[in-house]
């Protein structure tokens, strides 16, 4: 990928739209949530989410429903990299795989340090997410500073970072496990497959109802039922020209950008972010966990985003694209440590039992978040254009 040939597509661009304007509807919603939660109705404010329906609660429903959607859109978005994509040739795919692994690894090790042996090691996971939505939305104010590779970069090491984060859930975060109902799922997922590869269907109407039916013996089977939306994804027909309107991959893409960006991710911030700011909430920061949590996203991300593609450069495994410097890698692993969505979505199954852990370390997640995002920012207004005439 050179600065020539580097093209973004109109399925990218869209996907890049929708998720920089969903980082500034987090931002509001996350603000509105906190205050109504440390306003004089805040104890009913929280008791909303835990209202009951359908014997689940609200914030169950949310958290294990919706989001399956949002997973479905970074399927979609993951399907779509790997077939035409930044991941589709190996050599340049290799860059944003190498980012993504150190800044999974680096932080992970930073908050494992802090909490080995301690009733917080399972928060381990928290620091290893990066959001997607605040990355891009910062990488668009910041307009033509920001080469058009870096921003597939970004949005490449991002999604193999919530890919990761699947594999995490699913792997060390499933508390009850039933062998029936995984096994049903993966007939299910078999049977949509089947009809994508072998039978060629090209509607959308089967994959979205096997999909459901996939989504409930996921939520049964005690792995996390999200993990049923990127399953769903690779099931449905993609096809390899930008923006087919006749591939349902692409219009059910075109369709969930604006509900996820605008309805989905919103909601999710008011029934997670809901924060009491109590006296010595400060103190809390200074817990293993927190300080694990915010250095490993600070600190980690950048260090583990940049040392590893370092390596992966020097010795030759893959090199960097001619419009990029180091200092835009660096500057994506300052921004990789905003971790806000998925980093809330993993405390919230690390620490069930624990509202306090988990108020604690929500707030550690959005300070470390808040300053991964303004430290960023500054960053490429210092640097960028020096290094752009490098």
């Amino acid at each position: 990928m050179n600065k020539a040939s580097i093209t973004l597509s109109n399925t990218f661009n869209r996907f890049f739209d929708s998720e920089k304007s969903s980082g500034i509807l987090l931002i509001v919603f996350t603000l509105v949530s906190i205050l109504l939660a440390n306003s004089a109705i805040g104890h009913e404010y929280l008791s909303l989410w835990q209202i009951h329906v359908a014997g689940l609660s609200l914030e169950h429903w949310i958290n294990d429903g919706l989001m399956a959607i949002f997973f479905l859109l970074i399927g979609l978005e993951l399907e779509r990299e790997i077939y035409v994509g930044e991941l589709s040739n190996f050599k340049n795919a290799l860059l944003p795989i190498f980012a993504a692994i150190g800044g999974m690894l680096v932080p992970a090790l930073l908050h494992y340090s802090f909490n080995q042996s301690m009733p917080t090691q399972n928060g381990i996971g928290i620091p290893m997410a990066t959001d997607i939505a605040f990355a891009l939305g910062v990488l668009a104010i910041l307009g033509n500073r920001i080469p058009a590779s870096l921003k597939v970069f970004v949005v490449a090491f991002a999604v193999i970072d919530d890919l990761g984060a699947i594999v995490l859930i699913a792997v060390f975060y499933t508390a009850k496990f039933s062998v029936s109902y995984l096994l049903a799922a993966l007939l299910v997922w078999a049977v949509l497959i089947l009809l994508n590869r072998l039978f060629r269907v090209m509607s959308l109407l089967p994959y979205i109802l096997g999909g459901v039916i996939m989504w409930f013996f996921m939520l049964k089977s005690g792995i996390h039922a999200t993990v049923a939306g990127i399953m769903l994804a690779f099931a449905i027909p993609f096809s390899v020209k930008d923006d087919d309107q006749k591939s349902p991959s692409h219009k059910l893409e075109h369709f969930l950008h604006k509900p996820v960006a605008f309805i989905i991710l919103p909601i999710f911030a008011l029934a997670n972010t809901g924060i009491t700011i109590q006296a010595g909430w400060m103190n809390d920061l200074m817990s293993a966990n927190s300080l694990g949590i915010m250095l490993g996203l600070i600190l980690g991300k950048p260090l583990g985003v940049g040392l590893l593609c370092f390596v992966a450069v020097i010795t030759g495994i893959c090199r960097l694209p001619e419009d990029l410097k180091w200092l835009h890698i660096v500057g994506a692993g300052i921004l990789g440590g905003i971790g806000f969505t998925m980093s809330i979505f993993i405390t919230n199954l690390a620490f069930p039992a624990s509202v306090e852990t988990i108020n604690a370390a929500k707030m550690a997640i959005l300070l470390a978040s808040l300053s991964a995002g303004v430290f960023g920012f500054i960053w490429f207004k210092l640097f960028t254009k020096t290094a752009a005439s490098d």
